[in-house]
């Protein structure tokens, strides 16, 4: 859950301040945190006007969920921050992966075979090879994408030893009314089952429970930016 109870304030920047102070808690608290914990600011949905605060503020890592809004947004902010990190976490079309590859640093949505296709060809075409992440659905719901948690280890083994392609973490979405630390507690074993390191898990509601079971990549959007000024 959120720390603060206190609404969110009106500037992105004091909003990161606060984020960073409850990630240092939860850390602190932690029996056993991650060395490092990458805090991905979601910016999916926010003008350039919302993200700038942030990115004044020294922050770099950013995450987008549509290949089209990234680029139409970043490429001029990109021009101004050169050093800006960005992740794609939302779902992927085959049709898009050119255009992913050219403008994101890490892709935390590989869920399924014909994508991991798709990337390897793109991949082995431009010599461009960013990290990625493999999709678990951990609550088995139909309407999500991701791999099922038991055709994961088979899945990962598949991409990153037989294809090649640079797999170095899970990443979950739990689901919504369920208590998220069965969740993330699962992503952590599968993870280690595998024998990968980082772990994409927890947003605004409950990065402070993905911390305590290791997280090494939080995502915040709303606890950082407010509202999204559209449904995503």
């Amino acid at each position: 859950m959120i720390s603060d109870s206190k609404p969110i304030s009106a500037d992105p920047a004091a909003n990161l301040k606060t984020v960073l102070s409850h990630i240092a808690a939860a850390r602190k608290a932690a029996l056993a945190p991650a060395s490092d914990v990458r805090l991905i600011a979601v910016s999916k949905g926010h003008e350039a006007e919302r993200i700038l605060p942030v990115l004044a503020a020294g922050h770099r890592i950013f995450g987008e969920n549509r290949v089209q809004e990234a680029k139409v947004k970043w490429t001029p902010l990109r021009a101004q921050f050169p050093d800006s990190e960005l992740h794609l976490i939302g779902p992927l079309q085959t049709n898009k992966v050119r255009d992913a590859l050219a403008l994101f640093d890490c892709i935390q949505s590989l869920d399924r075979a014909r994508l991991a296709e798709a990337l390897k060809s793109e991949m082995e075409k431009t010599g461009r090879r960013i990290p990625l992440f493999v999709e678990v659905n951990t609550g088995e719901e139909m309407q999500k994408a991701g791999i099922a948690p038991k055709d994961s280890a088979s899945f990962v083994a598949h991409c990153r030893d037989e294809m090649g392609l640079p797999v170095i973490g899970l990443m979950c979405i739990p689901p919504l009314g369920e208590e998220p630390a069965m969740h993330f507690a699962l992503l952590r074993e599968l993870a280690r089952a595998s024998g990968l390191t980082s772990l994409s898990m927890g947003m605004s509601d409950d990065y402070e429970t993905a911390i305590r079971f290791g997280a090494t990549h939080i995502r915040v959007g709303t606890a950082i930016f407010g509202e999204r000024d559209y449904k995503a």
